[in-house]
């Protein structure tokens, strides 16, 4: 077992797990999410929605982009590293979305593509 600060060894890759969260919205809530609705994802690609749950597709198009970035320690100036909102392209809807960092999974990096 590793500590979360521990340096990667040789076969390995270490990336933080992610939450998704809706913060606010800010206009009329026409997708059916909530405030607090969240997916995660672990594991590297493992994309997890509470049971019962759904996210609305284009918010979750948004959103994809950013996270193999987020997945990744940056160096403390990045703008990446510091920004942590993702708005949803709807503009009736306007809801904002949270990334955070939730842990790590320690991976063997010859077990991915």
């Amino acid at each position: 077992m590793h500590d979360d600060d521990a340096p990667a060894a040789p076969d390995e890759t270490v990336l933080h797990d992610l939450r998704v969260t809706v913060e606010r919205i800010d206009g009329r809530p026409v997708c059916g999410l909530a405030v607090g609705d969240h997916f995660d994802v672990v594991r590297s690609n493992e994309v997890r929605l509470p049971a019962g749950k759904h996210f609305c597709l284009y918010a979750l198009a948004s959103v994809l982009p950013l996270l193999p970035a987020k997945q990744r320690s940056l160096p403390p100036g990045d703008w990446l590293e510091q920004d942590s909102l993702v708005a949803c392209p709807d503009p009736d809807e306007r809801l904002v979305m949270r990334i955070t960092r939730t842990g790590t999974s320690r991976l063997r990096t010859s077990d991915l593509t």
